[in-house]
C-alpha cells in the first residue's frame, strides 16, 4: 500500500461518524425570541458576546403581566423551552464589564435593575438573555446571546 493510500484510509477514517459526538440543529436552538414589540434602543444595539462562536446580542420582548421579573420556571415557560434555566447576577455574566453597553440599554428600556436568565441546552449550547421589567407595557424586554461552552 502507498503512503498514499494509508493517508486517504486515515482521512475516511477520521471523517466517519462516530456517533459519540453531539448533534444540534439550529431548531433546537430556536428558543421563542419575541411575543411583543421590541424598543427602538434595543434593535439600535450592536455588540458581540464573545465565546466559542462570536455571536451578535439579539433584541427580546416577552408579553409579561406580573408585577417582578419571573422566576427560571416562568421564563421557561416565556421562551417556550424545557431546558435548564438558571438566574445570574450581571457581575457574573460580565465580570470585566465588556457588556456594560447592552446592560445600560436594556436598563433604560425598563423598568430597574437588569437580570441574566441562564438557558442552557446541550452540553455545550446556551442562551444568555439579560432582561428588565417594562411595566408601563406589560412586558419583559431586554438582549439575548447565543454562546457556545465546551
Amino acid at each position: 500500500m502507498s503512503s498514499d493510500d494509508a493517508y486517504n484510509a486515515f482521512l475516511d477514517k477520521a471523517n466517519q461518524d462516530s456517533g459519540g459526538s453531539e448533534r444540534f440543529t439550529e431548531s433546537q436552538s430556536a428558543l421563542k425570541a419575541t411575543s411583543t414589540e421590541v424598543p427602538k434602543q434595543l434593535q439600535q444595539v450592536e455588540k458581540y458576546f464573545t465565546s466559542e462562536t462570536d455571536e451578535p446580542f439579539e433584541p427580546v420582548s416577552f408579553k409579561w403581566e406580573g408585577k417582578e421579573l419571573p422566576s427560571e420556571s416562568e421564563f421557561q415557560d416565556l421562551v417556550e423551552h424545557d431546558s435548564e434555566v438558571s438566574i445570574l447576577e450581571v457581575k457574573e455574566f460580565d465580570p470585566h464589564g465588556h457588556y456594560r453597553d447592552v446592560v445600560q440599554a436594556v436598563e433604560d428600556s425598563g423598568n430597574g435593575k437588569a437580570r441574566v436568565f441562564r438557558v442552557a441546552y446541550g452540553r455545550t449550547r446556551v442562551h444568555y438573555y439579560v432582561v428588565v421589567m417594562d411595566q408601563d407595557k406589560g412586558r419583559v424586554v431586554g438582549m439575548k446571546a447565543k454562546s457556545v461552552e465546551s
